[in-house]
C-alpha cells in the first residue's frame, strides 16, 4: 500500500515542467519562506521573539531527533529500490528514506509558530503538507516516511511547548544577551 500510494503521486512527476519546477522550488526553496515568517514575527513584537527562540529549540531538538533515528534506523529511499520518476538532485542522499527531515523540520516550524500565532501557523502549516508531497512527487521518500516526520515534526513542537518550564532558562539567556547587545550597540 505504501508504494502504491507513492506511485500514484510520483507517476506524476516528468509530465508538467512547470508542476516539477514548482515541487522542486517547494522542496528546496520552503526553507526560505519559514526563515521570512520567523524573522519577521521577531521584528513584529516583543512577545513573539520568545516564540521565535522556543521555535529553534523546537527545530534543533528535532534536526538531533533525525540525525539520531538515521544513524540507528536505514530503509532505503524509493529509487534505490524501484523504478521512479526522480527529479533532481541528481544523484541523491542514499541515506534513510526515513525520516525526511524536510518534512520534520517544516511540521515543526509550522506547528511552533501555530501556537503563538493561529494564522501564519496554518499557513506554514499547510506548507509543509506541500513539502512532504514535492519529497514523494521528487522520488526521495515513501508517503510513510512524510507521514511520520510529519508525526515526529508535530509532536517535537507539542513537547516543547509542555516542557517550556525547563526550557525557559536557557531561552531566557539568549533573550537576555541579545537584548543587551542591542543595548551596546544602540550605544555606539
Amino acid at each position: 500500500m505504501n508504494y502504491g500510494m507513492f506511485k500514484v503521486i510520483n507517476q506524476l512527476a516528468g509530465h508538467n515542467r512547470i508542476v516539477d519546477f514548482l515541487m522542486v522550488t517547494i522542496s528546496k526553496r520552503a526553507r526560505f519562506i519559514y526563515l521570512f515568517v520567523v524573522i519577521v514575527l521577531w521584528f513584529r513584537h516583543d512577545s513573539y521573539k520568545k516564540m521565535t527562540l522556543y521555535t529553534g529549540v523546537s527545530v534543533s531538538v528535532t534536526y538531533l531527533l533525525c540525525t539520531m533515528i538515521k544513524l540507528f534506523f536505514y530503509k532505503p529511499r524509493p529509487f534505490l529500490k524501484h523504478c521512479v520518476h526522480l527529479l533532481p538532485p541528481v544523484p541523491s542522499k542514499k541515506d534513510s528514506s526515513f525520516p525526511s527531515k524536510h518534512t520534520a523540520l517544516a511540521f515543526t516550524l509550522a506547528a511552533s509558530v501555530m501556537v503563538y500565532h493561529r494564522i501564519a501557523g496554518w499557513s506554514l502549516w499547510l506548507l509543509s503538507i506541500l513539502v512532504g508531497i514535492s519529497r514523494i512527487w521528487m522520488g526521495q521518500h515513501y508517503p510513510s516516511d512524510i507521514i511520520g516526520s510529519a508525526i515526529l515534526g508535530n509532536g517535537t513542537a507539542f513537547v516543547v511547548k509542555l516542557t517550556e518550564q525547563y526550557w525557559k532558562p536557557f531561552v531566557t539567556r539568549i533573550f537576555r544577551s541579545f537584548t543587551q547587545f542591542l543595548s551596546t550597540y544602540r550605544d555606539l
